[in-house]
């Protein structure tokens, strides 16, 4: 089969002949790959960055965001038949140690990461498990989801957390309405009546957060974090979700907190700075925030199957994703980029 593979760090991956994935136990899942999505990890990947954190052994194939159609299936797998639509959890979970049995699968013990730390998506047949497959409502199809499998995941997971403290006639902001974002405000407007509050610097950007559910947008030009504290009487705001992480977006969310407010971490990239005083005198909350579980990729389908969550998309051939990265990189990418095998 077709994959993309990882040969060198800080150069270009290579479309290679791969033998196709088998089943090897009980409970393995062969999918036939609908759409893959391109994600900013996966640049990071190429930079080096997951080196220490993943140990994979080179070459191998990249691809952390997969939907598609079920090929075969082990012996004692009852939850999917060949020929299912399915999305794919990006984790492949035990099901066995204490935290699978905590439902908290996001911190499995014995996880693997398919185009993490094993072979990913980015190819025509994907290897993974039976606790990773979401079957797909009659609705839906692979190409239209397959970028929630993570970037999807991970908004719908944090914004989860903040909708669960958050009241009404609280503000919340979103920083960053690009692909991770633009989920994100969906999510928000889908699970919390707070008043949802979108920065970026980019006015197109801002044109999609007002599309899909921005109460309010603010440009980020200096003058932002100013703006924000205005249209919350001077108090701040109660949650700020910064799905940028870099470039200063870290300083700036936690200048736009009220006091007593939470600092959702979801894009990377740079340092978190705020000294001890700070965070004692206002009792601000930091929280990371990985990909989601089992059960938050479920109910995100169901907000897609009902029309709350849609991706907007950009399709690339397989062959075509070094265009595909080099267009995601250069910031061209108006929502997720997706590979169409």
């Amino acid at each position: 089969m077709k994959a993309v593979q990882v040969l060198a760090y800080h150069q270009d991956m290579e479309l290679r002949d791969v033998d196709e994935p088998v089943i090897s136990g009980p409970l393995d899942v062969i999918v036939r790959v609908g759409a893959a999505g391109v994600c900013r990890t996966d640049l990071h990947i190429l930079e080096g960055q997951w080196t220490e954190k993943s140990g994979v052994v080179l070459p191998y194939t990249i691809g952390h965001e997969n939907a598609g159609w079920v090929h075969a299936v082990g012996d004692a797998v009852t939850n999917v038949a060949v020929g299912d639509k399915v999305i794919v959890h990006p984790l492949m979970t035990c099901g066995l140690c204490r935290a699978c049995r905590l439902g908290d699968d996001v911190h499995c013990e014995n996880n693997q990461f398919p185009g993490i730390n094993t072979d990913g998506g980015y190819a025509e047949y994907l290897r993974t498990s039976a606790r990773s497959c979401v079957k797909l409502d009659d609705s839906l199809e692979p190409a239209d989801v397959a970028a929630l499998a993570d970037a999807g995941l991970t908004a719908q997971h944090a914004c989860a957390k903040a909708a669960r403290v958050l009241r009404p006639g609280e503000f919340c902001v979103i920083i960053g309405a690009g692909g991770l974002g633009h989920i994100g405000i969906q999510c928000m407007k889908a699970m919390s009546s707070a008043t949802l509050v979108v920065v970026d610097r980019n006015p197109e950007a801002l044109a999609l957060a007002r599309e899909v559910g921005a109460d309010h947008t603010v440009v980020a030009d200096g003058s932002h974090v100013d703006a924000v504290r205005t249209l919350t009487g001077g108090r701040g705001a109660a949650a700020v979700l910064d799905f940028v992480g870099e470039g200063g977006a870290t300083a700036d969310g936690v200048a736009m907190l009220r006091n007593a407010g939470t600092f959702y971490v979801i894009g990377y990239g740079e340092n978190i700075d705020i000294p001890t005083i700070d965070v004692i005198s206002t009792e601000i909350n930091v929280v990371g925030n990985l990909v989601g579980s089992y059960t938050d990729l479920q109910d995100l389908m169901a907000l897609a199957a009902q029309g709350k969550v849609t991706l907007h998309t950009v399709q690339y051939k397989l062959a075509d994703f070094q265009q595909a990265l080099d267009d995601l990189g250069a910031g061209k990418i108006r929502g997720r980029a997706i590979l169409v095998p």
